[in-house]
């Protein structure tokens, strides 16, 4: 098989994975950030007006009318609320420890997983323009090999599928790595923000609940 038919081919694969390594990592971005979006109150007067209505109910002992007013909220804090008051009988220790490790297992986990796609496509994306440029260079050397005389028009090809690639691995990493940057800063915002959210609901519980479960 004529190797000029071989390296436009192998050439064609590495534009194809290319493209679907852009669009994965551009993908998995935006989810990462609809899901913070969509965990996190949209500011801090929103969280604060839950946090009024929920600290009232807790220490009233209200619990069922705080998990109606958590239920049907995506959100992290009123999820984690709803389950720690419906969790209540454990006692605080309990409450507390179930509440942590939700928080790490459905919000930061998951968040955790997609970025992970994302570094995966940074980090492999100028591999794989690497890799066109060494086809190209490989096809251009054997062309110089196989001639005594070879025309700079015969080499163009080659010389271009090695420049090009390399540019696209580039071009997909670097925008990638801006935006995972952006996005690690929303999500300490959102950790902060839910954090000191979770604070004051576990203060709330700390007064309203028994240090430990009761005997059974």
């Amino acid at each position: 098989m004529d190797i000029e038919i071989v390296v436009k081919w192998i050439s064609y694969l590495i534009y194809g994975v290319l493209v679907l390594a852009a669009l994965w990592g551009t993908f998995c971005v935006i989810m990462v950030w609809r899901r913070v979006a969509e965990t996190r109150f949209r500011n801090e007067d929103d969280q604060e007006e839950f946090l009024q209505a929920a600290e009232q109910l807790i220490i009233k002992r209200n619990f069922d009318g705080l998990i109606d007013i958590c239920d049907g909220d995506p959100r992290a804090l009123p999820q984690l609320t709803m389950m720690a008051a419906r969790n209540r009988s454990f006692g605080f220790a309990k409450v507390q420890a179930l509440v942590a490790e939700r928080f790490q297992r459905d919000v930061l986990a998951e968040l955790d997983y997609q970025l992970s796609w994302v570094k995966t496509v940074i980090k492999a994306a100028p591999m794989i323009g690497l890799l066109g440029t060494v086809i190209g260079m490989l096809s251009a050397f054997s062309k110089l090999a196989a001639e005594k005389s070879v025309e700079a028009t015969m080499l163009a090809s080659d010389i271009s599928l090695a420049l090009i690639t390399t540019a696209c691995g580039l071009s997909i990493a670097i925008p990638l790595v801006l935006a995972i940057a952006g996005v690690n800063i929303r999500i300490g915002r959102m950790e902060d923000l839910i954090g000191s959210g979770l604070n004051r609901i576990l203060g709330a519980f700390h007064e309203s609940l028994p240090k430990t479960a009761p005997p059974r």
